[in-house]
């Protein structure tokens, strides 16, 4: 399993329901779910900057990612950028190779 960050920007319209954030974000969660079942989610984290959420995941591959992402924006996210994330010391063993 690759591990993902994702991280969101609410639109000015979902912004204004923040008293159905809970609601929301569980909507969101479910289609996810039922549309990728291979994901499984480790952290959630509300930010102050330019993203409003950040999700530590694991998914089989880039397709799912991708669908995350997609979900997110189909639930009123402005943008959902989705990353793959290497642990710190697989990236030095890497660097090693190089």
């Amino acid at each position: 399993m690759q591990t993902y960050i994702l991280l969101t920007k609410l639109s000015p319209e979902l912004l204004q329901q923040m008293k159905k954030r809970e609601q929301i974000g569980r909507e969101w969660l479910d289609k996810v779910k039922e549309k990728c079942p291979d994901v499984k989610f480790k952290e959630h984290y509300a930010l102050l900057g330019d993203y409003d959420f950040m999700d530590i995941y694991e998914a089989e591959g880039d397709e799912s990612a991708a669908k995350v992402s997609m979900i997110s924006q189909q639930h009123g996210a402005l943008h959902a950028t989705s990353m793959a994330a290497i642990p710190y010391k697989r990236f030095l063993e890497l660097a090693e190779e190089i």
